[in-house]
């Protein structure tokens, strides 16, 4: 290589660094490695700026657009061991004096320009900053108070600073890692979450910021996590404070479930709950008089007894004290002599008679039995007599496939295939097959050459067989044999409808539900509470009859619609309403939030005033649960009143039933009135029962005191509020036993008064024959249908079939006016559900089994052909279509 030889130009009055290159360079341009980076200035210490480059004849700063000069350029030059390039490099400081000069103009900047003879190249720009951090933040991190599992947000915004500030947070003036606290991040704004409160995160929070001036801390925020308070279970009621007659007894339970902690609220209600009872009084046993002394026996003794029978001791009274057999020594005078040898004599041989007499009769009684036991076997001497009836049979009857066969519901999958026909003794019915479940689909179609019957309005022939041997199975076992209480019925896909009567429960079964082809068999039946008990706890409460239609697993296109009655106030900002569905291992499990719906999941629910309406696309066990969410809630309960039919004494009885204001419970207490001979007084009255924890009082008043006077000692009878509420028994009633004076005596006028401890009441007032005709209960029951429990096909439903597809396919196909099934849904006051019914594949026909469900019984076809003229389609006339072509 070349020596390379330095030389000095000017440009202008500035001198800078030159070197001659080697012409073998002369064509490169100059380019950088390294360039001046951003830099801040930390107090007064100045900062320093490196810029190198190769191949450069020369190297120069410019600042804030001025050229720096040469003497505070600090040059360095060195060549390329591999290249045999110069290597230029150039520092120079920088000091706060000056940044300082240009404040208030932009920022401070730097460039590096590198010569070579083929021309120039200029570096990034480089910032000077003068580096601070202010004191104060703009937004400090506030106390705060949670609840337990709350997500909890502190805010924080650091100070001004250059550069900006880090955050950090520190907890206890621990630093938080939210790498290994996954309970707590750090947003982008630099804000803090603990995502769900825990004890342990009650603390003092730091909010750090911190840059490479300073390091500041915030005010340390407190947060405060609370629990508060809740019940625990109640205490077994005491024993009664009174040993005889009425008393008291008490219960209690303590605010430790959780306990309140950290300022948390205390438990509302109360703590002690007090109820009346009524103790048996204990009888002490008393003496009867002596009997007479007995006659002086040859021991010159006499006795005489007595016995503890007046009274007998009873309800845990006391025995009588002292003997109750005593003797006496008789005088010289009374006392017998000793018998002379001949009497003794006499007693001898008698007592060898009646020895004779006994081995006598006991020979003739062997003679007999062995006598009749020869004849037997002579008339039995050929033993195939005795077995002819326990050999099998080898006859086979002609229609061999009608014999009932045993139904298998082991299998895993409850479905059924085949028909369900009567057991009778293998005699040829219509339709008669088999009952099986299988794995395969349920009911395939029916054979060539066999007939089946769609069953309207009636079960097979013996409902109450069928339901036992449902019953005998691992599913079914809870299954009621009560018939009265059971609808049955065989369906296609043309739908139907069962309905228990009385009671305020239906399953609609809408067109095309059930596949075509396919034939189901489905029952529906009402539980009984105290079969089946419903897991409750805290403030639930059992709102509606416990439901199972099934058989579970069918397979079904569209939803069925559940009707059942509930008692609660349908007030939902008071309540909590779940609906509960039984599984295949018997835990009840919440399917649906009432006010929480999601269109995406099986099950959905309409609550009316007085009814529920479930929409299910599966069959099973279900029920509606309550939870009180003030003590503003209230169930309603029905109020029936009832005594005997005939009354021949003095003593009159009224009996008040408190129940559910559920028809299911009101058909019960009807038919159990009805075998016990009662008759009804008075037309059932509705109460409202809050969730106050008070007890229910119950007193008649304002009988004429000339002709009746009460037997009850004290002023009311009381029902336990949590008897009433937790809905485990399905009713409740109280007895109040009057008096009349006189046998004359028929009218009866009074005052019956009920009402809660420490809350509102009402009064009714009674006023009736004892001896007239009772009053027809029957005018009571609401569901008097004479086409029976079960229909199948057109006879279900309101709307014929041709009707019902016609307005789907003319509302289905959305409308740019709105004409369309959403205008129906809102004409009849079902656009709550408007989300609902646009998730399934024809709304229209979703809204139609909704009206059919809730109008079976009070339906007009013409309101609903008004409907549709109003919507303003033209299909409105398609309801004046003939019979014939429905």
């Amino acid at each position: 290589l070349k020596s390379v030889v330095f030389n000095k130009i000017c440009i202008g009055t500035e001198h800078v660094a030159t070197a001659t290159l080697p012409a073998s360079f002369n064509d490169l341009l100059p380019h950088f490695l390294v360039e001046p980076d951003d830099e801040y200035i930390v107090k007064n210490k100045p900062v320093t700026l490196t810029c190198r480059s190769t191949p450069a004849t020369q190297i120069y700063f410019k600042c804030n657009g001025e050229w720096v000069h040469q003497d505070d350029h600090l040059i360095d030059r060195t060549v390329d061991p591999a290249t045999g390039l110069p290597i230029m490099q150039v520092k120079i400081d920088i000091s706060r004096q000056q940044v300082e000069k240009i404040f208030g103009l932009d920022d401070y900047w730097c460039q590096c320009v590198a010569w070579s003879t083929t021309g120039t190249q200029k570096s990034q720009k480089a910032y000077v900053r003068i580096a601070y951090l202010r004191k104060n933040f703009e937004e400090e991190p506030m106390a705060k108070e949670v609840a337990l599992n709350q997500e909890v947000l502190l805010r924080c915004h650091p100070p001004e600073g250059v550069p900006a500030a880090e955050v950090e947070w520190q907890r206890n003036e621990h630093v938080i890692d939210p790498v290994n606290e996954p309970n707590f991040l750090v947003t982008a704004d630099r804000n803090l979450i603990i995502k769900q409160a825990r004890l342990a995160d009650t603390a003092n929070y730091t909010c750090v910021a911190k840059n490479i001036v300073a390091r500041r801390k915030s005010s340390p925020a407190t947060v405060l996590v609370y629990v508060n308070g809740g019940w625990s279970t109640w205490t077994t009621w005491s024993a009664c404070s009174s040993v005889c007659g009425r008393g008291w007894q008490r219960r209690s339970r303590s605010c430790t479930n959780p306990t309140p902690l950290n300022g948390g609220m205390a438990c509302d209600g109360q703590n002690v709950q007090k109820s009346a009872c009524t103790a048996t009084c204990p009888v002490d046993g008393g003496w009867s008089d002596w009997s007479n002394w007995s006659e002086c026996g040859v021991d010159c003794s006499m006795w005489r007894s007595r016995e503890c029978t007046q009274p007998s001791p009873g309800t845990g009274g006391k025995d009588c004290q002292g003997i109750d057999l005593q003797s006496l020594n008789c005088t010289s005078q009374q006392c017998l002599q000793t018998a002379n040898g001949v009497e003794d004599v006499a007693l001898y041989v008698g007592i060898v008679a009646v020895a004779l007499c006994l081995t006598l009769i006991l020979i003739v009684v062997v003679l007999v039995y062995r006598r009749k036991k020869e004849g037997l076997d002579a008339d039995v001497a050929d033993s195939s007599i005795l077995t002819t009836g326990f050999q099998p049979m080898g006859i086979k009857p002609k229609n061999s496939h009608l014999l009932t066969i045993q139904p298998d519901l082991t299998t895993t999958t409850t479905s059924y295939q085949g028909t369900l026909h009567s057991r009778h003794d293998g005699t040829t019915h219509t339709g008669t097959s088999k009952f099986s479940m299988t794995n395969g689909p349920l009911l395939d179609p029916l054979p060539n050459g066999s007939h089946h019957t769609l069953h309207n309005g009636k079960m097979t022939s013996d409902p109450a067989e069928f339901m036992t041997r449902l019953s005998n199975q691992t599913y079914f076992k809870t299954l009621p044999r009560d018939v009265a209480n059971t609808s049955y019925g065989t369906f296609n896909f043309l739908g139907g409808r069962l309905t228990i009567p009385n009671t305020g429960i239906s399953l609609l079964i809408p067109p095309e539900a059930i596949p075509r082809g396919k034939i189901y068999e489905i029952y529906l039946t009402a539980q009984r509470k105290e079969d089946l008990r419903l897991p409750l706890a805290g403030c639930q409460t059992l709102l509606s009859p416990i439901v199972s239609c099934g058989p579970p697993g069918v397979v079904l296109t569209r939803p069925t619609i559940l009707s059942m009655d509930h008692c609660s106030d349908a007030c939902p900002e008071n309540w909590a309403i779940r609906l509960k569905k039984q599984n295949y291992e018997g835990v009840w499990e919440d399917v649906l939030m009432m006010g929480e719906e999601l269109i995406s999941e099986p099950y959905y629910c309409q609550l009316e005033a007085e009814t529920c309406r479930v929409f299910s696309e599966q069959l099973g066990r279900f029920s509606l649960v309550g939870e009180s969410l003030n003590m503003s809630a209230a169930k309603r309960l029905r109020l029936v009143l009832f005594s005997d039919a005939y009354c021949s004494t003095l003593e009159y009885n009224i009996r008040v039933y408190c129940m559910d204001d559920t028809q299911d419970v009101f058909k019960e207490v009807m038919q159990m009135e009805r075998q016990l001979g009662g008759r009804l007084i008075d037309e059932p009255h509705v109460l409202l029962f809050k969730d106050s924890y008070h007890n229910l009082r119950l007193s008649i008043h304002d009988m004429p005191q000339a002709h009746w006077r009460s037997k009850l000692l004290a002023g009311y009878q009381e029902i336990p509020f949590y008897h009433i509420w937790n809905g485990s028994q399905r009713f409740l009633h109280c007895t109040f036993t009057l008096e009349r004076l006189n046998l004359s005596t028929c009218e009866l006028t009074c005052q019956l008064c009920v009402w809660q401890v420490e809350g509102e009441g009402q009064s009714f007032s009674l006023d009736f024959n004892i001896d007239s005709r009772p009053l027809d209960p029957e005018f009571l029951l609401m569901d008097n249908n004479p086409s029976g429990s079960a229909l199948a096909g057109p006879s279900a439903f309101q709307i014929p079939y041709l009707i019902r597809q016609k307005i789907c396919s003319s509302l289905d196909t959305p409308c740019p006016n709105g004409a369309d099934w959403r205008l129906l849904a809102q004409r009849l006051k079902l656009d709550r559900h408007m989300s609902f019914f646009a998730s399934k594949a024809s709304p229209t026909s979703v809204i139609l089994d909704l009206w059919e469900a809730q109008h079976f019984h009070s339906g007009n076809l013409n309101q609903l052909a008004t409907v549709m003229a109003d919507i303003g389609k033209q299909e409105a006339m398609i309801f004046l279509v003939s019979d014939g072509e429905c």
